[in-house]
């Protein structure tokens, strides 16, 4: 699943539709998560884009008549750019065309969606109403986390993949991250001491834009809208390296809530 660095790539590549007006779209499904709004994306027509931004895991695009298209990449699902108006193929479910591009929403396992909105009511909606702070937000504090941790029970990579606690990290990056500050992935929230979350902050902070200026992780089905592959995957020092030793100790996989996790047990505390 695309996590906060392969989100943001994709905004940033998106840039290039910024002022570019819709003249027309196709819509090639009824349903991908949830039933695709085709009335009110078909308000887009003759609309230009004013702005493209993230919201954790969600792709923004602003349009000049106060309506917002909201995307989730789901899974698998990703947007190409393309500058000819070729031809559509398996699970191309939605195309905006413009003059000279066309934006693509390919997903071949339909986990994503595609919402359209008024640009005003984006923040009261419920999916991002409910979301914790951004990873990547000045106001994620040692404070605010502290009263998040303190009380729970819960292993401390599945509180940091909780988008309702910080939004944003995923599997992936929860690795690195407990990895980069020393911090065991099996250690309860409420055994964190106050200095150890301004650690994992630090490190979220260093490992998710260190991310991003990589163009993200490619491990299955991520390219970036212009079939650029990211290559943060070649920076990994504990994901998908189980058996591989750092420092002379080796790293090792246990599988938590269902989820791959790597660390290196003599190193993480």
């Amino acid at each position: 699943m695309p996590e906060l660095p392969e989100v943001e790539t994709t905004v940033r590549s998106l840039n290039i539709l910024k002022n570019k007006k819709v003249t027309n779209l196709e819509i090639h499904t009824k349903k991908l998560r949830y039933s695709v709004p085709h009335t009110e994306l078909k308000k887009l027509i003759n609309s230009k884009i004013i702005k493209l931004r993230r919201i954790a895991k969600y792709i923004i695009v602003d349009f000049d008549n106060a309506r917002s298209v909201i995307i989730h990449l789901g899974m698998s699902g990703r947007l190409k750019i393309t500058k000819e108006h070729i031809q559509v193929i398996k699970h191309d479910h939605l195309i905006f065309k413009f003059k000279n591009y066309q934006l693509i929403y390919n997903d071949p396992r339909r986990f994503g969606f595609v919402d359209a909105v008024e640009s005003d009511r984006i923040r009261n909606i419920r999916y991002i109403k409910r979301l914790g702070i951004d990873a990547l937000d000045n106001n994620l504090s040692k404070e605010y986390l502290y009263k998040k941790f303190n009380k729970s029970n819960v292993l401390i990579k599945q509180l940091l993949l909780n988008q309702y606690i910080v939004a944003g990290i995923g599997n992936i990056y929860a690795s690195e991250i407990l990895f980069d500050a020393k911090i065991s992935p099996f250690r309860k929230g409420n055994s964190i001491k106050m200095y150890q979350i301004g650690t994992i902050i630090k490190s979220i902070r260093k490992i998710l834009k260190k991310a991003i200026k990589y163009g993200g992780s490619s491990i299955n089905d991520y390219l970036s809208p212009d079939g650029t592959l990211g290559n943060f995957q070649n920076n990994f020092k504990v994901y998908g390296r189980e058996g591989y030793k750092i420092k002379g100790f080796e790293i090792k996989k246990e599988v938590l809530y269902g989820r791959s996790t790597f660390f290196c047990p003599k190193i993480q505390k």
